[in-house]
C-alpha cells in the first residue's frame, strides 16, 4: 500500500484522533483504501503527523470498534472486509454535508431549490461532456 496521506489541523476545534478517524473513513469511502490495505504502524503515523502515538492508537481503536479496520496480531492494522458497507454510508454522509453547505449558501444568495437543481443539471451535463467519470452509472 502507498503511504496514507493525512493532514492534521490544530486550530479547527476537532480533536486530532477524530480527524484521523474521519480522514481514514473518507479514504475508505472514496475507494483510495480498500479491504485488505494495511495502515501505517501507530508509531510511524504518529511521527508522520507529529502527534503522540497514543492519539493514533485511540484513532485506530475507534476505527476498529466501528468495523473499519481489524488488527492482526503482530501483523498490523488492515482495512476490514466489513468496511465495504461503510463506503456507501460514508459517501452519502460526505455528500450530504456538502449539499447542506451548498443549500445554505444558495439560500443566502437568493436561489430557489428549483434554480439550484437546474444549475446542478447543467453543470453535471457540462462535466460529463468534458471528462466522463468511469465510476459513474449511465443515466437513462
Amino acid at each position: 500500500m502507498g503511504a496514507v496521506q493525512l493532514q492534521i489541523t490544530t486550530n479547527d476545534g476537532v480533536p486530532i484522533y477524530l480527524q484521523i478517524v474521519n480522514q481514514i473513513k473518507y479514504l475508505v469511502a472514496s475507494g483510495r483504501l480498500s479491504s485488505g490495505d494495511e495502515l501505517p504502524p501507530i508509531r510511524a503515523l504518529a511521527e508522520q503527523l507529529v502527534v503522540n502515538p497514543n492519539t493514533v492508537a485511540r484513532a485506530y481503536r475507534e476505527l476498529e470498534v466501528s468495523g473499519v479496520v481489524e488488527k492482526r496480531r503482530t501483523a498490523g492494522t488492515y482495512i476490514s472486509d466489513s468496511a465495504s458497507p461503510l463506503a456507501t454510508v460514508e459517501r452519502v454522509r460526505i455528500i450530504s454535508e456538502r449539499l447542506d453547505s451548498l443549500l445554505t449558501e444558495a439560500r443566502q444568495m437568493g436561489f430557489s431549490t428549483e434554480q439550484l437543481v437546474a444549475l446542478l443539471q447543467v453543470r453535471a451535463s457540462e462535466m460529463n461532456q468534458q471528462s466522463p467519470n468511469p465510476r459513474q452509472e449511465p443515466t437513462r
